[in-house]
């Protein structure tokens, strides 16, 4: 039997789900105080991939933590300039997500 054949097999034995790209949407928590005042809200702030949308948002945030998302908000930060003494550069932009959840469910975010 070659190895092609078994893996076929072990595929069809596990229940997988539709094949879901939320890996690809969701770059990272935003953990700021505002941040964290907006989670008591049931708010929660992810930076997001720049060119991902309030739908692959939405979509991500349900595959991953389980929740019931109600809304999502898109905020692109653009990037500022800096200077230290006589070198000049900038500070990236980045794009980030606000996504209100269904009242009673929570997000874990930080272990605690």
């Amino acid at each position: 039997m070659a190895l092609k054949d078994i893996f076929k097999k072990e595929v069809k034995k596990l229940e997988v789900k539709k094949f879901s790209r939320s890996w690809q949407a969701l770059r990272s928590p935003h953990v700021t105080e505002k941040a964290s005042a907006l989670a008591a809200k049931n708010d929660y702030v992810f930076r997001v991939f720049s060119r991902t949308n309030k739908k692959e948002v939405s979509r991500a945030v349900e595959s991953i933590f389980g929740v019931d998302v109600l809304d999502v908000k898109i905020i692109n930060v653009p990037e500022r300039k800096r200077r230290l003494g006589k070198i000049k550069g900038n500070r990236p932009g980045y794009k980030k997500a606000v996504v209100r959840i269904k009242e009673g469910q929570k997000i874990e975010i930080l272990p605690r």
